[in-house]
Parts: structure tokens; C-alpha cells; sequence
């Protein structure tokens, strides 16, 4: 599971380009909108693309979403419970 949180920081970083955030330092509880990491709606649909072009899975809705895009935690937890399950 810490591997999966580091490569969810990295990915974050990375493909959501977030200048001047280091990876290391997000907070596995940190939220990620507002006022954690501020990434935004835009931020939330890229998100949802990279988790189903990364591990396979689909967010369906907006409240899916908000649960699993908490924190890195909830997000890792999501990924965890829902990889390798059939639509």
C-alpha cells in the first residue's frame, strides 16, 4: 500500500503538473481539493482519467469521486478495493 501512495504522489505531481509540490511532501491525509493540494474540477476530470488509464478503473459518479478523491489515503484504499473487479 506505501508503494501505491508513493506512485499515486508521483503520479499527482507529474500529470497534473503541480508546480513547486513535492511528492514527498503530500500528506497520505492531505485533501487534495481546496485546501490541501487546491487541485480544482479541471484537476478532478484528468484525475479520473489517469486512474482509469493507469489501473483500469472508472469513477461513474461525482459522489464516487469525492469519496475516493479525499486524500491519497482514500484514494489508494479505492484502488485497492476496486482493481481487478469486473463492470
Amino acid at each position: 500500500m506505501n508503494d501505491l501512495k508513493k506512485e499515486l504522489k508521483e503520479m499527482l505531481v507529474r500529470d497534473l503538473k503541480l508546480q513547486d509540490v513535492d511528492p514527498a511532501g503530500i500528506g497520505d491525509d492531505d485533501p487534495l481539493f481546496e485546501e490541501g493540494l487546491g487541485l480544482d474540477s479541471l484537476d478532478a476530470v484528468e484525475l479520473v482519467v489517469l486512474i482509469n488509464k493507469h489501473y483500469g478503473i472508472q469513477i461513474k459518479d461525482m459522489e464516487e469521486g469525492r469519496i475516493a478523491f479525499a486524500s491519497v489515503n482514500a484514494l489508494a484504499d479505492y484502488i485497492t478495493r476496486h482493481q481487478g473487479q469486473a463492470d
